[in-house]
């Protein structure tokens, strides 16, 4: 159960049930016309997999594998401008293994999914579809209460000036044909039912997206969304942006970079800086833009760090997710324009920037003199005990240019030998970076404490006060 684990309650917040638990045998978005169908339903070679990973087992559709309906990747799909549809699953449903299926198949298609998790408010989805500026949303709903949560979902998006942006279901047996009439009635595009083919799923989802007509985007977080799309799809905005990334108002946010290998922590390691600054700003602002690689084959990318993000739920907070789109630098190529647009129309206190799994060579935010500008004002570096040896640290350029370095999941027990290691190797540097253990994965861990007050510090944040809140009063 882990204690004061922020990620091991027996709830559970995110992602796939503990090890060892056993999954829901019904959860695959199927449109059965006999009954019998959903009794064949079963799910081969289970095996736990890790939050937001890949589903790891088979589904079934009695001795026919249910992802056989899929067809191969179509390679028109590949464009520019991919379509960008938001999936996630409903409040105290945990049933994660459909959406997980269907997620793969709209990125082996090209589009760039923006995942949210499991256990979501109707204001998380339309938050984050509002945020993200996304084509669609889908919710895969296995829990009952579908009839209410669905029209919530949609005031939602009118409140958040979102109307305009389609909302599809499934639940397999659980969203009966008369639930699906009535939804549709109240303004869902369209449920889908067991024995859907996903290759059909996947063209309608397709269709609203390159058809359906934009709202004016208006202000707040709609605008600023809407305009990091522009930057992410117009080639010349991007250079542009970059070339007047400066010329911005005297009270210019901070920026921190975050970069470091995949499997790091970095997104937790963030969320867990998130719940300081709401809780030190009490009416301060905060910005994320997260990186995430997109797949050289389809061009779709599965953009799920908003999976790791508890306590960035919240109106203070805006969070972008940024495929790379083929880019090679560990980053979106609009992320100069991105920041343009946060910087001058955002009003933010501070703007954190993930950028995808590093190697040794990269520089994301172009702080190690080879650009004409670095992109961020201090660059924290990310990295856990198992990096492979004391040489690795010596060939990770990034590590010896940045501000902060963090050594995280020190609850590792490898933990004492890298913290020995890093410190040798940083003490070389001029001047040596400040290192910080923490263990991003557990509440109030007094090493995060200590790396939130030295950034605040260098950001000239305001000191804190008050009780920081806990997990169940974050979202406003």
């Amino acid at each position: 159960m882990g204690g004061n684990s922020r990620r091991g309650t027996s709830v559970g917040l995110r992602g796939n049930p503990p090890r060892g638990r056993a999954r829901c045998r019904t959860c695959l978005d199927a449109q059965p016309p006999a009954p019998a169908s959903c009794r064949a339903l079963r799910l081969k070679d289970e095996r736990p997999t890790r939050r937001g990973a890949p589903f790891a087992g088979t589904a079934t559709l009695g001795s026919v594998p249910a992802m056989a309906v899929a067809v191969p990747p179509r390679r028109n799909r590949r464009s520019p401008t991919p379509p960008r549809i938001l999936t996630a699953v409903p409040l105290c449903d945990g049933h994660d293994s459909a959406v997980m299926t269907v997620n793969h198949e709209l990125v082996r298609h090209g589009a760039e999914v923006v995942y949210l998790g499991y256990h979501q408010s109707a204001a998380a989805i339309a938050r984050a579809a509002v945020q993200e500026d996304v084509d669609a949303v889908g919710i895969s709903s296995y829990n009952g209460g579908h009839l209410v949560f669905f029209r919530e979902v949609l005031a939602e998006l009118r409140a958040r000036s979102g109307a305009d942006i389609p909302v599809f279901g499934g639940g397999g047996g659980t969203i009966t044909a008369a639930d699906a009439r009535l939804l549709q009635r109240a303004g869902v595009a369209r449920i889908f039912f067991a024995g859907t083919p996903l290759a059909a799923m996947v063209d309608e989802l397709f269709r609203h997206a390159s058809t359906r007509r934009r709202l004016a985007a208006g202000n707040g977080d709609r605008a600023l969304g809407r305009a990091i799309s522009l930057a992410e799809n117009e080639s010349s905005a991007a250079a542009r942006a970059h070339a007047t990334s400066r010329r911005v108002a005297p009270r210019s946010p901070f920026v921190l970079g975050v970069a470091g290998p995949g499997g790091a922590g970095k997104s937790t390691l963030i969320d867990e800086l998130t719940a300081r600054f709401l809780h030190d700003q009490r009416a301060g602002r905060l910005a994320i833009l997260a990186n995430d690689p997109s797949q050289p084959g389809s061009g779709g990318a599965l953009l799920g760090d908003r999976v790791a993000a508890i306590y960035a739920q919240n109106d203070r907070v805006f969070f972008r997710s940024l495929g790379t789109r083929g880019a090679q630098a560990g980053r979106s190529a609009a992320l100069p324009g991105a920041l343009q647009v946060l910087r001058e129309r955002g009003g933010f206190d501070l703007i954190i920037v993930e950028s995808v799994g590093i190697g040794q060579e990269s520089d994301p935010f172009g702080t190690l003199g080879r650009d004409e500008r670095a992109l961020v004002d201090a660059v924290l570096f990310v990295l856990p005990p198992h990096y492979g040896g004391r040489i690795q640290l010596e060939k990770t350029a990034l590590l010896h240019g940045a501000d902060f370095v963090a050594l995280n999941k020190c609850d590792d027990p490898r933990c004492g030998t890298a913290r020995a290691e890093l410190a040798a190797s940083l003490v070389r540097d001029t001047p040596p970076p400040a290192l910080h253990l923490t263990t991003a994965a557990r509440h109030d861990d007094p090493g995060v404490d200590q790396l939130y007050a030295a950034i605040a510090a260098r950001a000239g944040l305001s000191p804190p006060g008050g009780e920081r809140p806990c997990l169940l009063c974050v979202e406003t």
